[in-house]
């Protein structure tokens, strides 16, 4: 099992200077393998991204000798992501799914980032370390972070990235997988929303932080004062970093409170049973698009993925078309008539009155009884 654990780093200046230019160099060798890909799919032959790298190998010392100032992984992973997008346009492609598109060159200054990677290089297998709450990378040394890394393991690689004023380490971690049986039995239905991040069959409410929505008039304020910066201006890099710093606030307090249910959800539940929302039709609706980016109903998805499987719980996704807010959860009788705008409904066969979101919990809390019943 593979983990992931980012963890803000503290750099003294001259690690910072390293990793700037690290993220460069990355950022020139794959902006120069996709130029070259092109040059050669163009005139009929057939680009690999191991090719590249023994080509930029080749030609390094004598056109690009300031790349051994950095880490020879920051140019050769990059090529190698290169591929890997390029492999995931190709699968795209042949599914006919048009909404990967290929590969594009990378910009100064957007997803700056470089990779680190441990690899099988038998002088150096131990590259990258973690001792407490530093980290050893290769070429830079000893790095301070805010935290220890949270799992144990062999560690494969290390991402640093930028966002905003900071710096960040993604430590990817090759973990056992020996996984313990959940301790509870229980199964509950979560019933996801807008108004309310979740409802569960019990009744209780999952308020959404809704960060977005709190701060988009600064966020705009900030997005018009940095047009209104001249390009290339002192008072414009801080106008850049100002909104850089406030979108990064909004992203960490979505991330800490799905985060804080997710891990609540699944240390009390065996058994989480939610629906197949179509996210991608929500946020093509323009009355809708922002509330629902605004409540990360795939991230919550994806939390729920892997942290039901490191506690050895379930997590089951009913099919998008099972009417879960139309049948009565006492009786089972379907109110076909039932509009989006009526959150409390009476059951026409047992009188039973439902919260609507809280029924929908409740039938998808008993759906795996129901589909064994079936099956």
């Amino acid at each position: 099992m593979i983990l992931a654990h980012r963890i803000r780093i503290v750099p003294t200046a001259a690690q910072e200077v390293t990793f700037r230019k690290s993220c460069g160099v990355a950022r020139f060798a794959y902006n120069w393998a996709l130029a070259e890909w092109q040059r050669q799919y163009a005139a009929g032959e057939k680009p690999s991204e191991i090719a590249l790298r023994k080509k930029l190998n080749a030609v390094k010392d004598a056109e690009f000798p300031w790349m051994r100032e950095v880490t020879k992984n920051a140019p050769q992973q990059a090529i190698k992501n290169l591929g890997r997008a390029y492999a995931n346009w190709f699968v795209a492609l042949k599914r006919g799914d048009k909404r990967i598109k290929p590969p594009k060159f990378k910009k100064r200054g957007v997803h700056d980032s470089f990779r680190a990677d441990n690899g099988t290089d038998a002088s150096h297998p131990d590259c990258i370390r973690v001792d407490g709450k530093r980290m050893l990378l290769p070429r830079i040394g000893w790095i301070r972070t805010r935290e220890e890394v949270r799992f144990a393991g062999n560690i494969k690689s290390v991402v640093i990235s930028r966002r905003a004023d900071g710096w960040y380490a993604s430590v990817s971690i090759e973990a056992p997988d020996e996984l313990a049986a959940h301790v509870l039995t229980n199964t509950v239905g979560v019933d996801l929303g807008v108004t309310a991040l979740a409802t569960l069959d019990d009744g209780t409410k999952i308020t959404a932080p809704k960060p977005l929505r709190r701060l988009l008039q600064k966020l705009k304020r900030l997005a018009h004062s940095f047009s209104r910066r001249q390009r290339g201006s002192s008072n414009r890099a801080k106008a850049k970093t100002k909104l850089a710093l406030l979108h990064r606030r909004i992203a960490d307090i979505r991330s800490d409170a799905l985060h804080q249910f997710t891990t609540h959800l699944v240390r009390n539940s065996a058994t989480i049973v939610i629906e197949d929302l179509n996210v991608s039709g929500m946020l093509a609706n323009r009355h809708l698009s922002r509330a629902v980016a605004d409540v990360a109903f795939f991230e919550l998805r994806r939390q729920l993925e892997y942290k039901t499987s490191m506690a050895g719980g379930a997590l089951i996704v009913v099919d998008r078309w099972y009417p879960s807010s139309r049948l009565c959860s006492v009786c089972g009788t379907k109110n076909e008539s039932l509009r989006l705008a009526e959150r409390i409904w009476a059951c026409a066969s047992c009188g039973t009155t439902h919260d609507r979101d809280q029924n929908a919990a409740g039938n998808l809390a008993r759906y795996p009884e129901s589909w064994a019943g079936s099956a």
